[in-house]
């Protein structure tokens, strides 16, 4: 069970574990944006990092040996406009779906018959959210995502239940993913476990920090390794080490990281 920070203080066990990560050669730092760095907010498109956080990123950004990456739910475009943080930033879009690393591109690309199902899938989709109030979808590039934060608990129970009976009657083989008031489909399977496990290959990585809200960064949690840092933001169960309160508890330790980080460069 992870312990829980209510207050600025951060406990030995936590302190600790970030001085053991602060000393490896090369420390990959990833980390979900809504609820992690950003309070959550009624408008996606609105949602920004707490001041706090976004300077915390920007001096990790700046270290040697040490790489940054976003890896969210989000489509990779909405990422980069809601985030604002440099191109040194490794991007990573639709729970590792779009891939945004070193260069302009973005690495995706659906078969034909994956293009196929998501337009089958969206045809199902906008009739449930045409059926139900303050119900809207966003697109992704392979699927979409049914929000319900605005509905009612009633309409939003529906509108999940309705949606995955229409789909699973219509589209073979779609991965559904649940979240804070949403509900993802995609075309094809992939998560964020394995989107870290390729950044840290990519980055040639001695250790990752993670930090994330959702049940979809439990897909992470479960997979790092002796010698990694999980941090769960919120309540709820978690396979994460260590827990802070929200995204202002969680800028106060990634600046403490980067304090340390910084440390280990002078010494």
């Amino acid at each position: 069970m992870a312990e829980s920070v209510a207050t600025t203080d951060l406990p030995d066990s936590l302190l600790q574990a970030l001085e053991d990560l602060a000393s490896v050669p090369r420390l990959l730092v990833a980390l979900d944006f809504d609820g992690t760095l950003a309070p959550e907010v009624d408008d996606p498109e609105l949602a920004r990092a707490v001041p706090e956080a976004r300077t915390a990123v920007l001096r990790l950004l700046g270290l040697a040996d040490t790489r940054v990456a976003l890896v969210s739910g989000r489509a990779l475009r909405s990422l980069e406009h809601v985030s604002g943080l440099p191109d040194e930033v490794l991007l990573v879009g639709s729970h590792g779906v779009e891939l945004l690393l070193d260069s302009p591109d973005i690495e995706v690309a659906l078969e034909p018959h994956e293009q196929e199902q998501r337009e089958v899938l969206s045809d199902v989709l906008d009739q449930v959210a045409d059926a139900v109030n303050e119900v809207w979808i966003e697109e992704k590039p392979a699927g979409f995502a049914l929000h319900t934060r605005l509905a009612t608990e009633k309409n939003s129970r529906i509108a999940h239940l309705v949606a995955l009976q229409e789909v699973q009657a219509e589209v073979e083989n779609v991965k559904v993913r649940s979240g804070k008031d949403v509900l993802e489909f995609s075309v094809r399977s992939t998560t964020k476990g394995e989107a870290v496990e390729h950044l840290r290959q990519y980055t040639h990585s001695s250790a990752v920090f993670y930090a994330g809200d959702d049940v979809t960064d439990e897909d992470v949690f479960v997979t790092l390794r002796p010698g990694d840092f999980g941090l769960k933001s919120g309540s709820g169960e978690t396979g994460a080490e260590h827990r802070v309160a929200d995204p202002m508890q969680v800028a106060h330790v990634l600046a403490k990281l980067a304090d340390l980080r910084e440390h280990r460069a002078q010494s």
